[in-house]
């Protein structure tokens, strides 16, 4: 039986007549946690967008196929893709304040989006959110709730912004650099909330990250991306212990030296003697 719930066939992207990815194939299994990682730049926000439709004006998917339920994303109607955002497919944002109005309160905010998306009243979506809450062993979910954006912490919103991607329960979850705007603490917390999704929901993930270290804590596979090129995929462990291409190997010395520097204190940018890997 095949279980994939996205699979992307020999993609390729344009953006303003320019192309950002190409010949990209991956697919994605029920509750799989896929890492897609690289420099800025390489394409891996892209990707994502290409998903939801949010290419914006200029943007395309030019070649290739993006499968989601036996469904090509790209082909669909932008109504038809309405009803696949939310409640198919979610999306998570690196910086989760600026994806909220600042003048309304968060629970305004998911009120009006499920209203729009499936009819629920305010009522019926508070309590919703609250059993997601606590399943999710948020804390201060009434705080959350009733607060604008700009009066929580960086933490707090992406709480807020996981739980709102989560109340229609999609299939898939699109992460896109859900905690490199967070400090060490709260990106550690961030990432045990992401995992305890796929462990309550059966979550499949698609996470773009610059950071190796959550690759390492979340992802079941790994696809390395170079300037829009597919450079390496497969299995997590086989890429973090075997990288098998240069650029692969770069990114992990990389890793390694901030860890380095952040334990003796040392710049992360002086010269070291060379490590294998």
């Amino acid at each position: 039986m095949n279980d994939e719930v996205l699979a992307y066939d020999s993609v390729k992207i344009c953006l303003q007549g320019k192309t950002t990815a190409e010949n990209i194939s991956f697919s994605l299994k029920q509750g799989e946690i896929l890492g897609i990682v690289g420099e800025s730049g390489s394409g891996k926000s892209t990707l994502l967008k290409a998903a939801m439709g949010f290419l914006g004006d200029g943007g395309a998917v030019v070649q290739g196929h993006i499968w989601f339920q036996g469904k090509n994303l790209p082909q669909l109607a932008e109504k038809e893709m309405q009803r696949i955002r939310g409640t198919g497919i979610g999306m998570i944002f690196q910086d989760a304040k600026s994806s909220f109005c600042p003048v309304r309160t968060i629970g305004a905010q998911i009120c009006e989006s499920l209203n729009c998306k499936c009819g629920w009243s305010k009522k019926e979506t508070k309590v919703k959110a609250m059993e997601l809450f606590e399943k999710l062993e948020f804390g201060e979910g009434e705080r959350i709730w009733n607060s604008f954006p700009f009066a929580l912490s960086g933490g707090m919103n992406q709480r807020a912004a996981i739980a709102a991607a989560m109340l229609l329960n999609p299939s898939v979850l699109l992460a896109d650099e859900p905690t490199s705007a967070l400090d060490a603490l709260v990106q550690q917390q961030t990432v045990t909330e992401l995992l305890r999704l796929r462990q309550l929901f059966g979550t499949s993930i698609l996470l773009v990250t610059h950071d190796m270290g959550v690759v390492r804590a979340m992802a079941d596979k790994i696809l390395v991306l170079k300037e829009g090129k597919q450079v390496e995929y497969g299995p997590a462990e086989q890429i973090l212990s075997y990288p098998q291409k240069d650029y692969t190997k770069a990114l992990l010395e990389a890793e390694f030296r901030i860890q380095r520097s952040e334990k003796d204190g040392t710049d992360v940018g002086s010269k070291e003697p060379e490590r294998g890997i």
